[in-house]
């Protein structure tokens, strides 16, 4: 019982540590991105721009297709989801590979307005701090808004506006339910997925996210057949 509650100690040590010096990475990281121009600037010169989309001139579909496919309790959980980031971590130690992330729409936002693309692990933990700060300081139809407008589509095209009307020549408010799928899955991977670029994957793509709305309860299975 005594050496139990001595590995607990150590382990409870252990994880505080790790986390302390995870949080000092991840602020010095954020900090030093925020040096070269502040968060809320940031984000007024995207909703400033000349193409950028307000939530009311978003397709409802178009949104909760994003959500489905994103991240389906985005409206639930706070800057991070440990559940997903869980299954996250049990889906990729149980197929040996990394399959599935546990980044929320916020922490994607994050990375999109404030920091590169670049995978490292300083660059994630900046992220994390990031998405509560914006949290802190934006509503979630705000955050989502901010999101889809800074989303890259692929072809060149970033922001939902570029690739609405890039892809299909209108505006986003007028997407259709196939339309609004179809670029609610490109995102995840714009070299794969766009549909100019492989037809076929883009299609595979748009069936998962049809299949995520009906999971969820956002359209009806009959909705998703007619696509």
């Amino acid at each position: 019982m005594k050496i139990f509650k001595k590995l607990l100690m150590v382990l409870l040590v252990l994880i505080l540590v790790s986390g302390t010096i995870c949080f000092i990475i991840g602020y010095s990281t954020y900090s030093k991105a925020l040096s070269e121009k502040p968060l809320i600037t940031r984000i007024d010169e995207i909703e400033n721009s000349d193409n950028f989309v307000t939530f009311s001139d978003l397709p409802k579909n178009y949104l909760n297709a994003v959500v489905a496919v994103e991240d389906h309790r985005f409206y639930d959980h706070g800057p991070i989801d440990l559940i997903a980031i869980c299954r996250a971590i049990w889906v990729n130690i149980s197929n040996f590979e990394l399959r599935e992330g546990g980044s929320t729409i916020t922490q994607q936002l994050a990375k999109n307005v404030v920091f590169s693309q670049e995978e490292t692990a300083s660059r994630k933990l900046g992220e994390i701090v990031c998405a509560f700060d914006i949290e802190k300081n934006y509503s979630k139809d705000d955050i989502l808004t901010l999101y889809v407008n800074t989303c890259y589509f692929g072809e060149g095209y970033y922001g939902i506006y570029e690739a609405s009307k890039g892809y299909y020549n209108k505006e986003p408010k007028d997407l259709t339910l196939d339309e609004a799928t179809m670029l609610a899955g490109v995102p995840n991977a714009p070299s794969v997925y766009a549909p100019t670029v492989n037809p076929d994957l883009a299609k595979k793509r748009q069936k998962h996210v049809l299949n995520k709305m009906v999971e969820y309860g956002y359209i009806s299975q009959e909705e998703a057949n007619t696509i």
